[in-house]
């Protein structure tokens, strides 16, 4: 199905209770970022996204867009694709580690599961190429029939997208020496064509033999001499560039942030789809009433503008890892749970984070996070369903044997409160136990207390609720909010892969600032919702 928007397909207006306003103070995304590209044989953009699970096709002169392969489907996690030449799609899945194959009738079957960190993948006079982007790596050729990979090299630091080079030579980037290497498939030992770059994650080749390769950390396009390893700087777009291919000479390149654009030459670029939020997940407000905003490997904060500056990102320094949970903790610090198990202390502006637990011991699956009134950090920890407190690093039990805890937050009086995802309800963790506050939900996610009020993210009714803590009297503020999975569609399990990440999941993080405005992660379309109560 073609769509020229958003990635998500919800109802157009979403219902709101009496007095209520929405605005969307960040756009919907039209991609789950951007990872691996290919130019298909119809001449459209093949875009793999790690995130979302998906591949959508793209019209670079109209901008339609076709989703090929959704999330739900058979692949799972792409980040880079290739076509053989009877026009089926090969993808790499990175946190499963297999390589799978689409037929043209739509047909998928796994090719190999036992790859891990799969990434690039390209093929050669009908022979197929893949790398693992892990410590420890490997460069493979993969029999299309299923027989036994060959290995070309092993033990590389996070090989990534590779391309045969006009001389038969396989040229691969590594993320890990900051250099690109290549190799004869048919024996030889490596040989170092270029270092000292801006972190290349890619290479393809032009049409006059010479290699183009974007650089994750500088966000800059070069142009490389494969025979003197002199390079050109032929854009500078942003840190995250993750990929590139070429359309009839014409060269496009893709962006964590789901961003693809055209680079004209002469410095200049012409965006081809604006980049946008991949998730978002949690949020929270400073003491200043700046809005924060966690996407997974980018933390933005909202600018009075309206618009998003991003505070780090995955190779910014000091970054403390995939941010899922967050909470401000002063000027300028915020407190975090990440994919890897950690909590941190991160200060951005300073490019420094101290770990507060998790570090040789990591958490399973860690959500959202506050701080008690008297200054500990309390988590939830999901995979294990425990709640956990963290004071001076030493980690304290406060409740365990959850059903999916996810969201936390504390009332006046200082007691905690946690939404058990998969019991559908909130409870209050007291000494003897803990208390339903609210049941009957679907999938809660984000929770807030203002004053004598409880504010539910409910992900699975897709809602936005206000509870009232004493009488526990119920309304219901939204309604159809783009929330969690799309309408009948089951997300398969993101696995991740350290140390990029470890599993991932959705979280709708909620958030309130000093005026009573109440900010909602729409971690379906990739956007932020104020609700705003008039009078």
């Amino acid at each position: 199905m073609a769509q020229n928007s958003a990635r998500h397909t919800g109802p157009a207006s979403i219902p709101l209770a009496e007095g209520w306003t929405l605005a969307r103070i960040t756009p919907p995304s039209r991609l789950f970022g951007a990872n691996g590209l290919r130019t298909g044989p119809d001449g459209r953009i093949y875009v793999a996204q790690v995130a979302g699970s998906q591949i959508s096709a793209l019209d670079v002169d109209t901008g339609v867009l076709e989703t090929v392969s959704a999330m739900g489907s058979e692949i799972v996690a792409p980040d880079d694709l290739a076509f053989d030449a009877a026009g089926d799609l090969y993808a790499t899945e990175y946190y499963d580690g297999r390589v799978s194959v689409r037929s043209a009738d739509g047909r998928t079957r796994v090719l190999r599961d036992d790859v891990p960190g799969a990434n690039g993948i390209t093929f050669h006079q009908g022979r197929l190429f893949i790398d693992e982007c892990r410590i420890g790596g490997r460069l493979l050729e993969l029999d299309p029939n299923g027989g036994a990979p060959r290995v070309l090299v092993e033990n590389l630091p996070m090989p990534n997208a590779l391309e045969f080079g006009p001389d038969g030579k396989l040229y691969y980037p590594v993320l890990g020496t900051n250099d690109i290497w290549r190799i004869d498939p048919d024996g030889g030992e490596p040989e170092r064509v270029a270092g000292d770059l801006g972190v290349p994650d890619a290479v393809k080749f032009d049409a006059e033999g010479f290699i183009v390769s974007t650089q994750v950390a500088t966000g800059e396009v070069l142009r490389i001499d494969p025979r003197s390893g002199d390079r050109t700087v032929l854009a500078t777009i942003a840190p995250g560039l993750d990929n590139l291919t070429f359309v009839n000479g014409r060269l496009f390149v893709s962006g964590f942030t789901g961003h693809i654009t055209e680079v004209l030459g002469g410095g200049k670029t012409r965006e081809v789809l604006p980049g946008g939020l991949t998730w978002p997940l949690d949020l929270t407000v400073g003491p200043d009433g700046t809005l924060y905003i966690s996407d997974g490997t980018y933390f933005y904060a909202r600018t009075p503008e309206g618009g998003l500056q991003t505070l780090g990102m995955l190779f910014s320094p000091g970054w403390p890892g995939y941010i899922r949970g967050v909470t401000a903790d002063g000027a300028g610090a915020f407190v975090v749970t990440t994919s890897n198990g950690q909590i941190a202390r991160w200060r951005p502006a300073e490019g420094e984070h101290d770990i507060l637990a998790g570090e040789t011991e990591p958490f399973d699956q860690l959500y959202g996070v506050a701080l008690a009134p008297d200054g500990a950090v309390v988590a939830a920890e999901q995979g294990t369903g425990r709640v956990v407190s963290v004071r001076d690093g030493q980690v304290t039990t406060l409740a365990s044997g959850l059903d999916g805890p996810t969201g936390v937050a504390f009332t006046a009086d200082g007691t905690c409160l946690v939404s058990e995802s998969g019991a559908g309800r909130v409870v209050a963790l007291r000494g003897s136990g803990v208390d339903t506050v609210a049941d009957g939900l679907e999938t809660p996610q984000g929770i807030l207390v203002r004053g004598s009020r409880l504010l539910v993210v409910d992900a699975g009714a897709k809602t936005l609720l206000d509870i009232d803590l004493d009488g526990k009297v119920r309304t219901t503020i939204a309604s159809g909010l783009p929330v969690g999975a799309p309408p009948g569609v089951d997300p398969k399990p993101l696995k991740g892969l350290p140390p990029f990440s470890g599993p991932q999941g959705l979280f709708a993080g909620i958030a309130a600032g000093q005026d009573g405005t109440l900010y909602v992660s729409g971690d379906a379309e990739g956007s932020v919702l104020s609700f705003r109560k008039e009078g």
